[in-house]
């Protein structure tokens, strides 16, 4: 059940609001965390024991490193726990995440040198394994560092860890973040309006922008030999880059905005990333959760920039190699991710010094072009479907392109999606509606309702064409099955 769906839409949001609202206070944080096992068990019922298991596990391990601290001398028991907790969860993450891909690397080379093959049935993921799973790690650190005291109510961690508007596809949320407010949240009219408007603005990305690229990049990235052209590479990849980051983006408003209707305040997750003009500002900007996890618990936990100047480069190597695999068990994955880590390591040696004397627009052009070449390997499956489609990219002998060949792949849906996503991939809205603000405060008139106004249109047709997106489609791809 995702976000973009007819069911979550019509069915369980407004059953989730109605039953929270009709509750008393205090059964509030029950009965979403009731409505959030639900949501997960409806598209994972068989796998629900999992994440019930994380639950368990972790709140356990935060009493025992909470109660170890307090005792004289117990730092080296609260240091086993928390060890054990992290190797427990990342236990239960490779288990059923990267085993198969395991067994498959051991059989290659076992077939190398002649040896027995391992015989492994195919492991299902269960859906959202990497946000909870991280998010439970984020708990049992934070308690080990003494940023938060242990959640005694076992309800409320299980309402943290399972909670439904980022479970599956993010953001990562801090424990230390909205512990306070798993604790006591305010609500308030003009917080649940500004949630509704952010879903609908979420939910406009995802339906109007990113699935018509999808259709696209679906359509040209199954091409192969002679069929696929230097032109319609370029289309492929530009129409990918634009469609993961609405799709991200989008599931990260609605995100937010599902959060604001129940009373959570949860940090932004992406900063137009695309208008950044490094690598280092890039991570800065996208994805920022899974991007300030790894930083904090892991690039900092290995010396972070306080080792020698060949160790900082190796953490940055590690840790981007960890967010490629985060992303999925491939080969493809783990490239991705060494591609910029080996570009974000050059950064850090002195390469961020040249860019910045480089006139700028050619500064954004080196960053569009590490990016977009990077999601050639993250959109591909395989390392030589990979290595093909940066040569056809490249190979000016494939050119040549009919109309015909083009209207395959390009509709009038996908030219608007191409052009809309590209101008909104920039701040220009934002700044647009600063400049009518600062309109309305300098006026002697009060006209605010001149802006609320066409706020209100937009945000209805937005709504609309949403509505009537998903009620003539099927195609509703769900790029997060990996994670």
């Amino acid at each position: 059940m995702v976000f973009s769906s007819p069911i979550f839409l019509f069915g369980f949001l407004p059953l989730a609001l109605l039953l929270y609202y009709l509750s008393p206070r205090s059964l509030q944080n029950i009965t979403l965390m009731s409505m959030s096992l639900l949501f997960y068990a409806w598209g994972e019922v068989f796998y629900l024991g999992v994440i019930i298991l994380s639950i368990i596990l972790n709140y356990f391990f935060g009493l025992l490193i909470y109660h170890s601290q307090q005792k004289s001398h117990g730092e080296k028991l609260s240091q086993l726990y928390v060890t054990g907790g992290v190797l427990i969860n990342v236990a239960l993450l490779m288990s059923f995440k990267y085993a198969n891909f395991i067994a498959h690397n051991i059989n290659e080379i076992f077939s190398w040198v002649g040896g027995p093959s391992l015989h492994l049935e195919p492991v299902h993921l269960p859906l959202g394994i990497s946000f909870f799973t991280f998010q439970a790690l984020s708990y049992i650190v934070d308690v080990y560092r003494k940023e938060v005291r242990p959640q005694r109510n076992i309800f409320n961690l299980a309402l943290y860890i399972s909670l439904f508007p980022q479970l599956i596809a993010g953001p990562i949320v801090r424990y230390h973040d909205v512990s306070l407010q798993i604790g006591g949240r305010s609500h308030s009219l003009e917080l649940f309006a500004s949630g509704v408007q952010r879903f609908i603005y979420g939910l406009a990305k995802k339906t109007l922008i990113a699935n018509p690229l999808a259709e696209v990049t679906d359509s040209i990235f199954a091409l192969s030999g002679n069929d696929l052209t230097m032109p319609l590479a370029w289309i492929g990849i530009v129409g990918y880059t634009l469609q993961i980051y609405f799709d991200f983006s989008g599931y990260s408003d609605m995100a937010i905005g599902l959060g604001r209707m129940f009373g959570f305040r949860f940090h932004e997750n992406f900063n137009y990333p695309y208008i950044s003009t490094s690598l280092r500002d890039f991570w800065k900007r996208w994805h920022i959760s899974l991007s300030t996890w790894f930083r904090d618990y892991v690039y900092i936990s290995l010396g972070g920039n306080r080792v020698s100047t060949i160790r900082v480069y190796t953490n940055l190597l590690i840790v981007f190699i960890l967010t490629g695999f985060w992303h999925g068990a491939s080969w493809n994955f783990f490239v991705w991710g060494l591609f910029h880590g080996v570009f974000l390591a050059s950064e850090h040696a002195g390469f961020s010094k040249v860019l910045k004397e480089i006139w700028k627009p050619i500064q954004h052009m080196y960053l569009l072009a590490v990016v977009i070449l990077g999601w050639v390997f993250f959109r591909t499956d395989t390392l030589p479907h990979a290595i093909d489609y940066l040569h056809t990219m490249f190979d000016i002998s494939h050119f040549q392109t009919t109309p015909f060949q083009f209207a395959q792949v390009l509709s009038f849906e996908a030219i608007y999606a191409f052009f809309i996503g590209i101008m909104l991939s920039t701040p220009v809205c934002p700044l647009i509606g600063k400049y009518f603000s600062r309109f309305a405060e300098n006026n002697v008139v009060k006209i605010s309702y001149l802006i609320n106004i066409p706020r209100l249109l937009i945000l209805s047709s937005l709504l609309f064409l949403s509505m009537l997106k998903i009620s003539s489609s099927t195609y509703n791809p769900f790029i997060y099955f990996r994670f």
